[in-house]
């Protein structure tokens, strides 16, 4: 053991009691006071420097000052440039949304002006380092147990600020690169909006002041008022506690949040509280979240950053969104703030076995692989860019030789040869038969092999939900409908189309290879959240708001799922099926319960920022210049053919069996006037063409903005009976009416697809997701 320092020269001037008040404290002397202190103790400098983060260096440097200064020599400033306090907070939220690399520390250390072995230290306190065990840790006072941490609300008025965080014990690994950024901008948005709701004049509160939790002896039952916020009257200075938001507000919000997430810890994170002692909040009697306190090296600020670059690194389904949610919340109330995200109880359990998940579904005759560690498009294992470029050739011309696969792709003969032979051994590709050739030996041409791959489609409608298997040619290999209410329970209406896609699977079973299984693609009205796989509020679902609709299917098929947009998945179908008519820029109309727009432009489906490209109803509105009386685009009854063609046929005096009261629902109406309008009945030809002109206004908007040439027509509602008059409407206006119609001619084209548009089209999302080129590829989870 090391011997101990000598006295220093304030030693017996209480210094010793000073040191203990610093390290008690917490701060910048707090490192120093223990320093001082364990040296005392006679513990060894490197011991000092493993047990308190910091380098061997570090300890001499304040022990020497200690000994030669005292207390003024540990109260020294440090050398110029480097910050006087870390806030470590800030340093896990640089560390979570950094690029990975080696670099990514000192880049860190760099850029807010501390030392590596700093940045380090914190990095490892935090357990946000490969080798730091279950991660990560969050240590607040108490810490928050287990290492899988959500942000699930947050509590604010003008008194104080609660972050309500969940945990749940499984391990998980330290988190990587977040597959969605959250974005600097956000951060500093949801900063801002939080900072408003404090009052003004109020300075920066320590991070544990007056905040800690009731002393023992308080009574936890004493009822505390409730009432509303009174204005704002500013005083020198700021807010006086007695005009602040009395208690029961938070109460309640804890009370209620521990209702909307019954399944997880719940922990509350007092941010600041600038209350009076007598307003502060009681611990809770039994069950209810658990109190908690900043650490103390962090600022509220930094420590709202850095919770919610974890949660977002961590969990995908913390999107952006979701935190743009709260940041609308925070400015749009006048008082308390009580805001609660949606519940992720249905994906927070731990992993399912395979008995679990299902004991008696169709899995078991191997049409699907029921293991959690299954992962169909690894088993396909592409290895490289250029072997899609390979497929993707073949799959656009049926069947091609090697020749012209390097002709049409620039490859060398070579590296064809190479591929190709591959994806043979693989059993991707299959030689046809032999083409003579006028010279040399004959050329054995190569086509796509169906069988080598499977994926299952699911579409869901307010009307119907349908469920297809198809293989790697696009050909059906079985197709599964079941009608459905819009109003029914999300529970329920999950359970079903969990039971349709496992009935689609059970009847693919003997042509469906469990080692060609590459998931499930499912199409969704939109708008949908497509990071976290959440539908948020379709226009004719509003049973479904904010329901994670990924996360409850993946907990039922163990394998890759895609949730897409109907009218997206739609486009990717005719683009994988459409072949080599389909291999230019298009935009697809899907005419379902309600109209939406596919984009493929540029070799790719065009997602948009949020992935939610191609609302079509409201570009129809604006064209016909239809606003509702809050200003917004009108929510257009043409744009939902199936409601809007049988009403305009009926005011337009058609009287046919099917249209009216007792009809058996708007499609069997809808069909009814299809068939009229086939027979040549003036009114329903009449209704068609009606809807048709407006959804054509759209489509000239698509035409002039993009400058596309191929209008494609698709859905369930673009039948044999109604498609001539969809055609002959929408391609009369989209080439009479464009401003560049001297440059142009605008085909307007019926899908490849069948019905089934959009469930052939989730499923060919796998596939594309998969197989086709590119340089920058979707992030899957």
């Amino acid at each position: 053991m090391a011997r101990p320092l000598p006295p220093a020269p304030d030693a017996a001037d209480g210094g010793r009691e000073v040191l203990r008040e610093w390290a008690a404290e917490g701060g910048p002397l707090a490192v120093r006071a223990r320093v001082v202190l364990l040296a005392e103790d006679g513990v060894r400098d490197a011991e000092i420097a493993r047990r308190l983060g910091i380098s061997r260096q570090t300890v001499g440097t304040w022990r020497h000052r200690w000994q030669s200064a005292g207390l003024p020599g540990l109260e020294q400033r440090p050398r110029t440039g480097r910050p006087a306090t870390v806030d470590e907070a800030e340093v896990v939220t640089r560390a979570l949304l950094a690029p990975g690399g080696s670099g990514a520390g000192r880049a860190i250390a760099r850029e807010l002006g501390l030392s590596h072995a700093t940045v380090a230290a914190i990095r490892r306190r935090w357990r946000l380092t490969a080798d730091a065990g279950p991660g990560p840790h969050v240590p607040t006072v108490p810490p928050l147990p287990g290492p899988d941490v959500w942000v699930l609300g947050l509590y604010a008025d003008a008194a104080r600020a609660v972050l309500l965080a969940g945990t749940r014990p499984r391990p998980v690994a330290g988190p990587g690169p977040a597959a969605t950024v959250i974005g600097e901008d956000v951060l500093t948005g949801l900063g801002n909006a939080l900072e408003e709701r404090r009052p003004a004049g109020r300075p920066e509160p320590h991070p544990h002041a007056g905040a800690s939790p009731a002393a023992p002896g308080t009574s936890a039952a004493r009822q505390l008022t409730a009432g509303k916020t009174s204005d704002r009257q500013l005083t020198a200075g700021g807010v006086s506690d007695r005009q602040l938001a009395p208690d029961g507000a938070l109460a309640a919000f804890l009370a209620a949040a521990a209702e909307h997430h019954p399944d997880i810890r719940l922990h509350a994170v007092t941010l600041w509280d600038e209350s009076a002692p007598e307003q502060r909040l009681p611990p809770p009697e039994g069950p209810g979240p658990s109190r908690h306190l900043l650490p103390a090296r962090c600022s509220w600020r930094g420590f709202l950053r850095a919770m919610v670059a974890l949660d977002s690194t961590s969990h995908p389904e913390s999107s952006r969104r979701v935190y743009l949610d709260l940041i609308a919340a925070l400015q749009q109330a006048e008082g308390p703030v009580g805001w609660l995200r949606e519940s992720v109880a249905g994906h927070l359990r731990g992993p399912r076995t395979a008995a679990a998940a299902a004991p008696d579904g169709p899995a078991a005759g191997g049409a699907l692989p029921r293991t959690a560690s299954s992962s169909g498009v690894n088993q396909i294992d592409l290895g490289s860019f250029n072997e899609c470029v390979v497929i993707e050739a073949v799959r656009l011309s049926g069947t091609i030789t090697r020749g012209e696969i390097a002709h049409r792709t620039g490859l060398t003969q070579q590296s064809v040869s190479r591929i190709a032979r591959s994806l043979l051994d693989r059993g991707i590709l299959v030689e046809d038969a032999q083409r003579r050739a006028t010279s040399g030996k004959p050329r054995t041409p190569v086509r796509l092999c169906g069988s080598a791959a499977h994926a299952l489609g699911l579409h869901i409608d307010p009307e119907v939900i349908t469920a297809v298997v198809i293989d790697l040619d696009g050909a059906i290999v079985c197709t599964c409908t079941r009608p459905v209410s819009a109003g029914t329970e999300p529970g329920e209406f999950v359970a079903q189309v969990v039971a349709l896609g496992r009935e689609a699977l059970e009847k693919a079973r003997g042509a469906v290879r469990e080692d060609g299984f590459l998931g499930i693609g499912v199409a969704v009205p939109g708008p949908v959240d497509i990071a976290s796989g959440t539908v948020l509020d379709p226009p004719l679902m509003s049973a479904w708001k904010d329901l994670p609709l990924l996360y409850l299917l993946q907990d039922h098929f163990p394998c890759p799922v895609i949730i897409e947009k109907d009218s997206l998945a739609a486009a990717a179908g005719e683009r994988w099926i459409g072949r080599d008519r389909r291999a230019r820029d298009f935009a697809y109309l899907y005419l379902g319960t309600g109209v939406g727009s596919g984009l493929y432009l540029n070799g790719d489906l065009y997602r948009g920022v949020s992935a939610n490209a191609g609302e079509f109803g409201q570009l129809c509105a604006v064209a016909l210049g239809r606003v509702g009386p809050d200003g917004k685009p009108e929510l257009l009854p043409e744009c939902n053919p199936p409601a809007s063609v049988p009403a305009a046929a009926a005011r337009l005096g058609l009287r046919a069996a099917g249209i009216g009261a007792g009809a058996g629902g708007s499609t069997a109406a809808y069909r009814a006037v299809g068939r009229a309008a086939a027979a040549g009945d003036p009114a329903a030809t009449a209704a068609l063409r009606e809807v048709a002109g407006a959804i054509g206004r759209g489509a000239l908007g698509l035409v002039d903005l993009l400058d596309i040439d191929l209008i494609v027509l698709g859905g369930p509602f673009f039948t044999d009976d109604t498609a001539s008059f969809y055609l002959a409407e929408i391609g009369r206006i989209v080439n009479d009416f464009p401003q560049a119609r001297r440059l142009r001619q605008v085909e307007v084209e019926p899908s490849v697809l069948s019905a089934e548009a959009a469930a052939v089209g989730a499923a060919s999302t796998i596939f594309h997701a998969t197989f086709t080129p590119r340089l920058r590829g979707r992030d899957r989870a």
